[in-house]
């Protein structure tokens, strides 16, 4: 095998927990002796042990004069667990191959130095860009002030429409591309949505994958006037995972009171323009260590999103449907720009089919 192969093993390893690990990122290692993979490891949620450590411990003393082949640079740093560089030069390894330098500005590089420095070989940027990729979210976290990295997701006909003019929606999209969504929410740590979303469709905000273990990303509601039901089943359902309902300055203390009784958060934020502030939000979200937020809110939230310019990637799922007509739900809601240089525009775009649905990925530019 060659390095980029080996490398390959590391990043499905680390895939396995994803959506189990924030805040800290995905992460997966293999050692290797003689051609041989003779230990593996990926970091399975914060507080367990890391992708190096797991990797290390299962090769024992085959670890000797071996290489150890991580995704992201290993620390250097006494956390909720030791620095995994003493444990590589303790272990004898000769050699460590390196996905991605971890891109937090506080740690860039100095794992990889501490490793030179006791005399081990360090090569890096082994299939860089698939492993800068599955941590994206922590990546952006890190370089960005500590802000959430902005999905949105978006689901309409050809003729660009989420909804019926009776508020129909169930389903646009097919059953493979709710899978994924599915997949999105569980590898998200929050979901967003507006209280148009919630009076109208009562969502549970869950991730259900039949036959597969996923978490539940924390549900956010976008509600000014602090109008969400106390039977909505954001409140009653049965999760791990908390609901915050984002509201402005002035709402009733008794609902507010009634609402945390039965569990709920309530994060009371500034309004803009008459609307909540969502840059506000996503510095609190930060404090919160949300790393990475699914917007999945109707055209107004939609388009809110987009103006605040608190986006970072699409997710736009089209179905071969269209309803033919003006009076449905538009994708976005207010004013766009008034000349096509300044669309919002997608780079790094990838394409993928869901049957004949079809989702088209990128990032804002």
């Amino acid at each position: 095998m060659k390095d980029h192969e080996y490398m390959q093993q590391a990043l499905s390893l680390a895939q396995r927990a994803n959506g189990f690990t924030s805040p800290n990122p995905c992460v997966g290692a293999v050692v290797v002796r003689k051609g041989i993979i003779v230990g593996k490891g990926f970091h399975r949620a914060a507080g367990l042990s890391h992708a190096e450590v797991e990797a290390l411990d299962d090769a024992g003393p085959k670890a000797l004069d071996a290489t150890l082949y991580v995704t992201l640079e290993p620390c250097n740093h006494f956390g909720k667990t030791p620095p995994c560089t003493h444990k590589i030069i303790k272990a004898g390894i000769k050699k460590v191959v390196v996905g991605c330098i971890d891109p937090n500005p506080n740690v860039c590089g100095d794992g990889l130095n501490y490793l030179r420095d006791n005399g081990i070989e360090v090569v890096t940027g082994v299939l860089e860009k698939e492993s800068k990729y599955l941590i994206e979210a922590f990546s952006w976290f890190t370089q960005n002030g500590n802000k959430p990295f902005v999905i949105l997701k978006c689901a309409s006909t050809l003729d660009g429409k989420i909804a019926t003019s009776t508020g129909d929606s169930k389903w646009i999209t097919n059953e493979k591309s709710r899978v994924h969504v599915h997949k999105i929410r569980h590898e998200v740590d929050a979901i967003l949505v507006g209280s148009g979303t919630l009076h109208a469709d009562n969502p549970c905000l869950t991730s259900r994958i039949k036959g597969v273990q996923t978490k539940d990303p924390v549900r956010i509601v976008l509600d000014t006037h602090l109008t969400i039901k106390e039977d909505a089943n954001l409140i009653t359902q049965d999760s791990t995972a908390k609901t915050i309902i984002v509201t402005g300055p002035k709402v009733s203390s008794k609902k507010k009171s009634v609402l945390e009784k039965r569990g709920v958060q309530i994060l009371q934020i500034p309004l803009k323009d008459n609307r909540l502030d969502l840059n506000e939000l996503m510095i609190r979200l930060g404090q919160m260590s949300i790393l990475s937020l699914l917007v999945e809110g109707g055209s107004r939230v939609a388009g809110s999103a987009l103006k605040a310019g608190i986006v970072n990637k699409v997710q736009f799922f089209l179905a071969p449907k269209f309803l033919g007509g003006s009076d449905g739900t538009p994708i976005f809601e207010g004013k766009g720009p008034l000349l096509i240089k300044d669309a919002f525009k997608l780079k790094d775009v990838i394409v993928t089919q869901f049957d004949d649905d079809i989702l088209i990925k990128g990032y804002l530019k």
